[in-house]
């Protein structure tokens, strides 16, 4: 026999008779475990999961097994919540046990080993990144001293736009140029600079390398992750996400070094967030790869799901030309014939509002959270969860729950100003959370309202948004993936514009 085939299959054995072992031992201790898909030697239940674990497959689970269902993917366990009450004690009561990310083999390469704030395990480690980028970020004054520079932007966009003749005719893919707004919002915060154009050389530098960043650890990481024995085949994948990771960090490194070069050129400038965190640098409490990392993670979670919200809610306001016609007229009444939104402004909007919420509701852009981890057993719902499972929270099906919304298929804002008026993003109510809630919830949700509350209204304000010639409505078939669900297909959209008189 093939000494390289007889390897393979020594491995296989190998794996076969230390899953049994494990599952045998984990009944031996009469666990309760939560029930769910039968799992097989060596694969577990991957044979019949594949790489489509996203919510849709999960809100399946729920109904044939229960609120609470196990997966076994090789030797990790992955738990899935689909309850409010469920998902109240991972969030909430149960907080600090559930408050870990999980991670792979992948996301100890780009994160050095959990030295970011995102995927880092809860501690003091987690807690220390997340109050140094709280200050800059996510503090009581963002909005305040930032807003106009939102404002500036959103008007840079309409301009673009009303520039553009193609745009009125046969109009234009809009993502991209959202995508730079989003960008500029973000990196003015950052390093106190924005980019020129979508050709600009950073800026193409800098998208390129979140592109990358977004594609690794989504398959065969996560495959070498709970099969051990596969990774010696891949190799050449890891060695790859080492190259991309080392480029990243390098061209990040770059853009800090820049900002402290401006920043003692230009001391009567404006403090930005990487200001406050050579701050930090200097005091001690980080280090320069924790520095690194930090603006590694912000260009992880600031800017996509943004532009991916704002392009559901684009594609609805077209799909749905009543909702986009109520909220011009209430933008109209409220405002004036060509009075310009304004951060203070979406306040007195609350159509506007409830769009943007609906949006996160109907086309939840992140619809499990991002996964959390107990670094102990741990109890949930009568069931025993083993450490270090992945747990997953279906926020998406709480969102869509029949049991708790009225016509959950249909995109109806209505919904927030009638029977769900009391509900708010922030999670104040656990069967609406698109950023999550608790100790892991998501800080953006203090920029990417305004932000998008901004954008739309001006849009919708000075131009009538329409599908391209010859179809009637975009295309909103999803690309889901693990973490995340957006357009397949970037729309093309005509923008006619208004005579604001």
């Amino acid at each position: 026999m093939d000494l390289f085939l007889l390897g393979k299959t020594l491995l296989g054995l190998f794996s076969a008779v230390a899953t049994a072992i494990f599952v045998s031992k984990l009944h031996g201790k009469r666990l309760k475990l939560p029930p769910g898909p039968f799992p097989f030697p060596i694969f577990g239940s991957w044979l019949q999961i594949g790489n489509n674990l996203d919510h849709h497959l999960l809100t399946r689970y729920a109904k044939k097994y229960g609120d609470v269902v196990l997966l076994r993917l090789g030797k990790l366990n992955i738990v899935a919540v689909s309850s409010k009450e469920l998902a109240g004690e991972v969030l909430l009561t149960q907080g600090p046990e559930f408050g870990s990310r999980s991670r792979n083999i992948v996301y100890d390469m780009v994160t050095g080993n959990g030295q970011d704030m995102i995927f880092t395990e809860y501690g003091d480690h987690w807690r220390k990144m997340r109050r140094i980028m709280a200050t800059p970020f996510f503090g009581n004054k963002v909005v305040q001293q930032w807003h106009r520079e939102w404002e500036a932007e959103a008007e840079a966009v309409v301009e673009d736009v009303r520039k553009n003749p193609a745009a009125a005719r046969e109009g234009m893919v809009l993502r991209r140029r959202l995508q730079l707004m989003v960008y500029n919002n973000v990196y003015k915060i950052m390093v106190g600079k924005r980019f020129e154009s979508e050709e600009d050389e950073l800026f193409v530098k800098v998208k390129e390398s979140n592109g990358e960043r977004s594609k690794l650890g989504f398959s065969l990481g996560n495959f070498a992750d709970f099969i051990p024995f596969l990774r010696p085949f891949l190799r050449g994948y890891f060695n790859m996400c080492k190259e991309i990771t080392i480029r990243r960090l390098n061209l990040f490194k770059d853009i800090v070094d820049q900002r402290r070069k401006v920043a003692v050129l230009e001391a009567d400038s404006s403090k930005c967030a990487v200001d406050h965190f050579l701050e930090a640098r200097q005091k001690g409490e980080i280090k320069d790869d924790n520095l690194i990392y930090l603006v590694e993670n912000i260009n992880v979670a600031a800017i996509e799901t943004t532009v991916w919200t704002l392009e559901w809610a684009i594609a609805e306001l077209i799909n749905n030309p009543h909702v986009q016609t109520k909220l011009r007229a209430e933008i109209d009444a409220v405002l004036g014939p060509g009075v310009q939104v304004t951060e203070p402004d979406t306040h007195k909007l609350p159509y506007l509002q409830a769009v943007i919420k609906e949006t996160l509701r109907y086309k939840m852009v992140v619809p499990c959270l991002l996964p959390h981890m107990n670094l102990n057993n741990a109890k949930l719902g009568g069931y025993d969860i083993p450490a270090r499972s992945r747990v997953l929270v279906n926020a998406w099906i709480l969102a869509n729950d029949p049991a708790h919304w009225k016509r959950p298929e249909e995109f109806r804002p209505e919904r927030f100003l009638e029977e769900e008026c009391r509900v708010e993003a922030n999670g104040n109510d656990l069967k609406y959370i698109p950023f999550g809630v608790g100790r892991r919830s998501c800080p953006g949700i203090v920029i990417a309202m305004p932000v998008m509350a901004i954008i739309l209204g001006r849009l919708v304000q000075n131009f009538e948004l329409l599908p391209p010639p010859g179809q009637s409505r975009i295309d909103t078939t999803e690309n889901n993936g693990q973490f995340a669900t957006q357009i397949l297909n970037h729309s093309t959209v005509v923008l006619k514009p208004r005579s604001l008189g």
